[in-house]
């Protein structure tokens, strides 16, 4: 049997996959919730990280265009900053 990571072993998966079985639907949602809130925060700290001198204007703009598309960002704050 083939797991869904490279890195896991097979009974590793089959526990993970029991425990969000047994977690119920509201505990799993919560946890998608914070699986989000995680990625974004890291995705706008990767920016940061990547662009120190940028404004937060900029900074709002190219979190939407990774994260939605550059069409979102334009409409949202029109043309990229600096261009």
């Amino acid at each position: 049997m083939k797991t869904q990571s490279p890195d896991t072993s097979v009974e590793a998966e089959q526990v993970l996959i029991e425990r969000l079985r047994a977690a119920g639907p509201q505990r799993r949602l919560d946890m998608a919730r914070d699986a989000s809130r995680t990625l974004r925060q890291l995705v706008w700290n990767g920016l940061k990280l990547r662009h120190p001198d940028a404004t937060e204007d900029e900074l709002c703009w190219r979190f939407v265009e990774l994260t939605i598309d550059k069409e979102a960002a334009e409409r949202l704050f029109g043309r990229r900053l600096g261009s």
